[in-house]
C-alpha cells in the first residue's frame, strides 16, 4: 500500500513502480475516517524547498496507519538539502515512526528556476534509483539520510529566501491570462480545488495554494503565466504518465473525465 501527491506525473511514476496499490493522497483526503492497516505503508511525495508539500502534512496530520514498516520516498530535481530529517522529524511529531526514507532525483519542475527542456535532456538515472529502492523496502532496510553541511545551508539560504519574498512560492504569482479557453484541465488537475471557471474563463479562489504548479504545466494553450519563468514556452509531464492520470489523482470534483 503506497499513497502519493503528484503534480506533473514523477511521484506517481515511482509509487506504480514500487507496488501495486496507489492511493492518490488529494483523493484520500476526501474521506471521513483516514484508517489504513498493511505489512508495509508507504509515502511518495514531492520535495518542496526541503521539505513536504502542505497537503501531504494535512494527510500525515489526520491519517491512522497500522503497519510493521513504513516508509517514504521523496522525489526531486536539483537538492534534496534536508528533507529526510525533515520528514522523519515531521511524521514523529505526528506519532509516526519512519522505518526508511529514499529520495530519487528526477526532472525538476520548478519552472521559475528551471527550464524543462534543459532538465528533460538530462539522464539522472531514474530506474537505477527506483531499482535500488525497491530492493531496500523488500529487505526491509531501515535508514534515513542525514543532510550534508551543503544541504543544511541550501536549506536555509531558501528558506530565508521564502520568508522575505513568500509570492515566490505560494501561489500568488500564478496568473490566469486571457487566452484561457474555458477548457478546465487546470480545474481538474488542481490537487486542493483552488480553481473554477467563471464566465467561461478560469480563476483561482485563494492566492494560496501548495505552487506544485500543476495548473500551469497542463495548460494545453500555455493561458497560465508565472511572474518567474526560466522558460515559458516549456512545460512538463512523465513521459509515463497521462493527463487523465493526473486529473484521476487530483480532481477535486465528484468526477473526471
Amino acid at each position: 500500500m503506497i499513497f502519493y501527491y503528484t503534480a506533473t506525473g514523477n511521484s506517481l511514476y515511482v509509487a506504480r513502480r514500487c507496488d501495486e496499490k496507489v492511493l492518490s493522497i488529494p483523493q484520500e483526503l476526501k474521506k471521513k475516517e483516514l484508517r489504513y492497516r498493511n505489512e508495509i505503508i508507504g509515502i511518495v511525495s514531492p520535495i518542496y524547498a526541503g521539505e513536504l508539500p502542505k497537503t501531504v502534512r494535512r494527510f500525515i496530520e489526520k491519517a491512522n496507519f497500522e503497519t510493521s514498516y513504513f516508509y517514504m520516498i521523496l522525489t526531486y530535481g536539483n537538492q534534496d538539502s534536508i528533507a529526510g530529517v525533515w520528514s522523519q522529524n515531521f511524521c514523529k511529531a505526528n506519532g509516526i515512526h519512519v522505518n526508511y526514507i529514499q529520495t530519487v532525483k528526477m526532472v525538476d519542475n520548478y519552472l521559475p528556476s528551471f527550464d524543462m527542456n534543459e532538465q528533460k535532456a538530462i539522464n539522472k538515472n531514474i530506474e537505477e534509483q527506483i531499482q535500488n529502492i525497491i530492493k531496500n523496502i523488500k529487505k526491509k532496510v531501515t535508514n534515513i539520510p542525514q543532510p550534508t553541511q551543503e544541504g543544511q545551508k541550501l536549506y536555509q539560504l531558501v528558506s530565508q529566501r521564502f520568508h522575505e519574498h513568500p509570492e515566490l512560492n505560494n501561489g500568488e504569482s500564478i496568473i490566469m491570462s486571457d487566452r484561457c479557453v474555458g477548457c478546465r484541465i487546470c480545474e481538474q488537475v488542481c490537487p486542493i480545488g483552488n480553481i473554477i471557471l467563471k464566465d467561461g474563463k478560469a480563476k483561482r479562489k485563494e492566492s494560496i495554494c501548495d505552487f506544485c504548479l500543476s495548473c500551469v504545466h497542463h495548460c494545453p494553450f500555455k493561458a497560465i503565466d508565472l511572474v518567474v519563468d526560466k522558460n515559458p514556452n516549456a512545460r512538463y509531464r512523465n513521459p509515463h504518465i497521462s493527463l487523465k492520470d493526473i486529473i484521476k489523482s487530483n480532481y477535486q470534483g465528484e468526477t473526471y473525465l
